[in-house]
Protein backbone atom coordinates (compact mmCIF):
# COMPACT_ATOMS: atom_id res chain seq x y z
CA UNK A 1 0.00 0.00 0.00
CA UNK A 2 1.24 3.66 -0.35
CA UNK A 3 -0.07 6.76 1.48
CA UNK A 4 -1.35 9.82 -0.82
CA UNK A 5 -2.93 12.16 1.51
CA UNK A 6 -0.99 15.04 0.85
CA UNK A 7 -2.80 16.42 -1.71
CA UNK A 8 -3.93 19.66 -3.43
CA UNK A 9 -6.59 20.52 -5.27
CA UNK A 10 -7.26 16.59 -5.00
CA UNK A 11 -4.03 15.98 -6.99
CA UNK A 12 -1.37 13.97 -4.74
CA UNK A 13 2.09 15.92 -4.22
CA UNK A 14 3.46 13.42 -1.84
CA UNK A 15 3.42 9.89 -1.25
CA UNK A 16 5.04 7.07 0.46
CA UNK A 17 5.24 3.17 1.45
CA UNK A 18 4.32 1.88 3.41
CA UNK A 19 1.94 4.28 4.77
CA UNK A 20 1.95 4.94 8.44
CA UNK A 21 -1.69 5.17 8.98
CA UNK A 22 -1.79 1.35 7.92
CA UNK A 23 -1.67 -1.65 10.12
CA UNK A 24 -0.42 -5.00 9.36
CA UNK A 25 -4.27 -6.54 9.97
CA UNK A 26 -5.43 -3.13 8.21
CA UNK A 27 -3.18 -4.12 5.07
CA UNK A 28 -4.16 -7.87 5.17
CA UNK A 29 -8.00 -6.88 5.62
CA UNK A 30 -7.09 -4.01 2.35
CA UNK A 31 -5.35 -6.70 0.28
CA UNK A 32 -7.83 -9.42 0.67
CA UNK A 33 -10.34 -6.50 -0.46
CA UNK A 34 -7.85 -5.71 -3.93
CA UNK A 35 -7.12 -9.78 -4.63
CA UNK A 36 -11.50 -10.18 -4.28
CA UNK A 37 -12.24 -7.39 -6.55
CA UNK A 38 -9.71 -7.63 -9.60
CA UNK A 39 -10.83 -11.47 -9.08
CA UNK A 40 -14.61 -10.59 -9.28
CA UNK A 41 -13.69 -8.64 -13.06
CA UNK A 42 -11.46 -10.89 -14.11
CA UNK A 43 -8.68 -8.41 -14.61
CA UNK A 44 -5.23 -9.12 -15.67
CA UNK A 45 -2.27 -6.81 -15.73
CA UNK A 46 -0.84 -3.67 -13.24
CA UNK A 47 -3.61 -2.10 -11.67
CA UNK A 48 -3.83 0.02 -8.87
CA UNK A 49 -7.16 0.49 -6.26
CA UNK A 50 -7.54 3.46 -3.98
CA UNK A 51 -9.42 3.43 -0.93
CA UNK A 52 -10.44 6.46 1.54
CA UNK A 53 -9.56 5.33 5.21
CA UNK A 54 -11.38 7.20 8.25
CA UNK A 55 -10.29 8.28 12.06
CA UNK A 56 -12.08 5.02 12.60
CA UNK A 57 -9.80 2.46 10.51
CA UNK A 58 -12.45 2.30 8.43
CA UNK A 59 -11.72 1.88 4.04
CA UNK A 60 -14.37 2.39 1.40
CA UNK A 61 -13.03 1.52 -2.46
CA UNK A 62 -12.60 4.93 -4.45
CA UNK A 63 -11.55 3.73 -7.70
CA UNK A 64 -9.67 1.10 -9.52
CA UNK A 65 -6.90 2.50 -12.25
CA UNK A 66 -5.67 0.30 -14.60
CA UNK A 67 -2.31 0.93 -15.00
CA UNK A 68 0.80 2.01 -13.20
CA UNK A 69 0.18 5.13 -10.94
CA UNK A 70 2.70 8.01 -10.67
CA UNK A 71 4.21 6.45 -7.46
CA UNK A 72 4.74 2.92 -8.46
CA UNK A 73 8.38 4.10 -7.76
CA UNK A 74 8.24 3.99 -3.93
CA UNK A 75 6.46 0.68 -4.12
CA UNK A 76 9.68 -0.26 -6.12
CA UNK A 77 12.21 0.85 -3.65
CA UNK A 78 11.21 -0.86 -0.93
CA UNK A 79 10.24 -4.24 -2.60
CA UNK A 80 13.15 -3.76 -4.45
CA UNK A 81 10.49 -4.99 -7.57
CA UNK A 82 10.63 -3.44 -10.81
CA UNK A 83 6.97 -2.91 -11.63
CA UNK A 84 7.37 -1.73 -15.00
CA UNK A 85 9.09 -4.73 -16.15
CA UNK A 86 6.39 -7.22 -14.29
CA UNK A 87 3.73 -5.57 -16.13
CA UNK A 88 5.54 -5.43 -19.87
CA UNK A 89 6.03 -9.67 -18.75
CA UNK A 90 2.19 -9.87 -17.95
CA UNK A 91 1.16 -7.93 -20.92
CA UNK A 92 3.68 -10.45 -23.28
CA UNK A 93 1.14 -13.64 -21.04
CA UNK A 94 3.89 -14.74 -18.75
CA UNK A 95 3.26 -15.43 -15.41
CA UNK A 96 4.11 -13.93 -12.48
CA UNK A 97 7.65 -14.38 -11.18
CA UNK A 98 6.86 -14.00 -7.86
CA UNK A 99 4.19 -14.85 -5.29
CA UNK A 100 3.02 -13.12 -2.42
CA UNK A 101 4.66 -14.62 0.16
CA UNK A 102 8.04 -13.70 -1.45
CA UNK A 103 7.49 -9.69 -1.57
CA UNK A 104 8.98 -7.91 1.58
CA UNK A 105 9.58 -4.39 2.85
CA UNK A 106 12.64 -2.98 3.59
CA UNK A 107 12.76 0.53 4.95
CA UNK A 108 10.69 3.68 3.99
CA UNK A 109 10.33 5.71 0.50
CA UNK A 110 8.85 8.90 0.27
CA UNK A 111 8.22 10.62 -2.85
CA UNK A 112 7.52 14.35 -4.35
CA UNK A 113 5.58 16.03 -7.51
CA UNK A 114 7.96 18.61 -8.32
CA UNK A 115 5.68 21.20 -10.54
CA UNK A 116 5.79 24.08 -12.51
CA UNK A 117 3.22 25.85 -10.05
CA UNK A 118 3.25 28.66 -7.58
CA UNK A 119 2.19 27.09 -4.49
CA UNK A 120 1.64 31.16 -2.68
CA UNK A 121 -1.24 31.88 -5.25
CA UNK A 122 -3.71 29.05 -5.46
CA UNK A 123 -1.26 26.87 -6.66
CA UNK A 124 -1.48 28.88 -10.00
CA UNK A 125 0.10 26.13 -13.00
CA UNK A 126 3.45 27.96 -14.61
CA UNK A 127 5.37 27.96 -17.58
CA UNK A 128 8.42 29.21 -19.34
CA UNK A 129 12.18 28.46 -19.65
CA UNK A 130 13.86 26.58 -17.12
CA UNK A 131 17.59 28.61 -16.93
CA UNK A 132 19.30 25.99 -14.59
CA UNK A 133 18.31 22.42 -13.69
CA UNK A 134 20.43 20.17 -11.32
CA UNK A 135 18.58 17.31 -9.96
CA UNK A 136 19.55 16.24 -6.35
CA UNK A 137 22.64 13.36 -6.63
CA UNK A 138 21.77 11.05 -4.18
CA UNK A 139 18.20 10.60 -5.00
CA UNK A 140 16.00 8.70 -7.54
CA UNK A 141 14.73 11.22 -9.85
CA UNK A 142 12.64 10.92 -12.81
CA UNK A 143 12.18 13.88 -15.14
CA UNK A 144 13.03 14.89 -19.01
CA UNK A 145 14.30 18.45 -17.70
CA UNK A 146 17.27 19.88 -18.76
CA UNK A 147 18.61 23.57 -18.69
CA UNK A 148 17.24 26.01 -21.37
CA UNK A 149 14.28 23.10 -21.67
CA UNK A 150 10.71 25.30 -21.89
CA UNK A 151 7.75 24.26 -20.17
CA UNK A 152 4.55 24.50 -22.22
CA UNK A 153 1.60 25.36 -20.81
CA UNK A 154 -0.56 22.54 -22.46
CA UNK A 155 0.49 19.68 -19.48
CA UNK A 156 -0.26 18.54 -16.34
CA UNK A 157 2.15 20.31 -14.22
CA UNK A 158 4.45 17.92 -12.65
CA UNK A 159 7.62 18.26 -14.25
CA UNK A 160 9.81 15.47 -11.94
CA UNK A 161 9.88 12.92 -9.22
CA UNK A 162 11.82 12.84 -6.44
CA UNK A 163 12.18 9.48 -4.56
CA UNK A 164 14.19 8.81 -1.42
CA UNK A 165 14.62 5.75 0.74
CA UNK A 166 15.62 5.33 3.95
CA UNK A 167 15.96 2.45 6.72
CA UNK A 168 13.15 4.48 8.70
CA UNK A 169 10.35 6.89 7.78
CA UNK A 170 12.50 9.89 9.54
CA UNK A 171 15.87 9.14 7.35
CA UNK A 172 13.64 8.76 4.14
CA UNK A 173 12.04 12.30 5.29
CA UNK A 174 14.75 14.18 6.03
CA UNK A 175 17.38 12.58 2.92
CA UNK A 176 14.57 14.05 0.55
CA UNK A 177 14.20 17.24 2.18
CA UNK A 178 17.99 17.78 2.20
CA UNK A 179 18.00 16.51 -1.60
CA UNK A 180 15.02 19.18 -2.22
CA UNK A 181 17.69 22.58 -0.81
CA UNK A 182 20.50 20.96 -2.95
CA UNK A 183 18.45 21.35 -5.81
CA UNK A 184 18.61 23.95 -8.46
CA UNK A 185 15.48 24.91 -10.88
CA UNK A 186 15.71 28.23 -11.68
CA UNK A 187 13.60 30.10 -14.58
CA UNK A 188 10.08 28.93 -13.52
CA UNK A 189 8.12 29.24 -10.44
CA UNK A 190 7.95 25.95 -8.95
CA UNK A 191 7.01 24.19 -5.86
CA UNK A 192 10.26 23.25 -4.64
CA UNK A 193 10.18 25.16 -1.45
CA UNK A 194 6.65 24.10 -0.65
CA UNK A 195 7.09 20.64 -0.61
CA UNK A 196 10.30 21.13 1.79
CA UNK A 197 7.95 22.93 4.35
CA UNK A 198 5.44 19.89 4.10
CA UNK A 199 8.13 17.45 4.72
CA UNK A 200 9.70 19.41 7.62
CA UNK A 201 6.34 20.24 9.30
CA UNK A 202 6.00 18.78 12.84
CA UNK A 203 2.37 16.70 11.23
CA UNK A 204 3.83 15.55 8.07
CA UNK A 205 6.93 14.70 10.38
CA UNK A 206 4.67 12.56 13.14
CA UNK A 207 2.90 10.23 10.44
CA UNK A 208 -0.12 12.36 11.17
CA UNK A 209 -0.91 14.15 7.66
CA UNK A 210 -4.51 13.72 6.13
CA UNK A 211 -6.05 14.81 3.06
CA UNK A 212 -7.04 18.08 5.06
CA UNK A 213 -3.22 18.68 5.43
CA UNK A 214 -2.54 21.48 3.41
CA UNK A 215 -5.61 23.46 4.02
CA UNK A 216 -5.00 23.26 7.45
CA UNK A 217 -1.39 24.07 7.68
CA UNK A 218 -1.72 27.17 5.10
CA UNK A 219 -0.23 30.03 7.07
CA UNK A 220 2.73 27.04 7.94
CA UNK A 221 3.19 25.83 4.33
CA UNK A 222 3.38 29.27 2.43
CA UNK A 223 6.13 30.71 3.94
CA UNK A 224 6.98 34.44 4.34
CA UNK A 225 7.34 34.99 0.93
CA UNK A 226 6.00 33.64 -2.57
CA UNK A 227 7.32 30.02 -3.39
CA UNK A 228 9.68 30.86 -6.58
CA UNK A 229 11.68 27.47 -6.67
CA UNK A 230 14.66 29.25 -5.85
CA UNK A 231 15.32 28.42 -1.99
Amino acid sequence: ERDCSVQRRHQKLIEEAPSPAVSAELRARMGETAVAAVQAIRYEGAGTLEFLLDDAGRFYFMEMNTRLQVEHPVTEAITGLDLVELQLRVAAGEPLPVRQEDVTFSGHAIEVRLCAEDAAHGFMPQSGRMLRWQAPAALRVEDALESGCEIPPFYDSMIAKIVSHGRSRDEARRRLSAGLAEMTALGVTTNQAFLRRCLDHPVFAAGQATTAFIAENAGDLRGGAPDDGRR
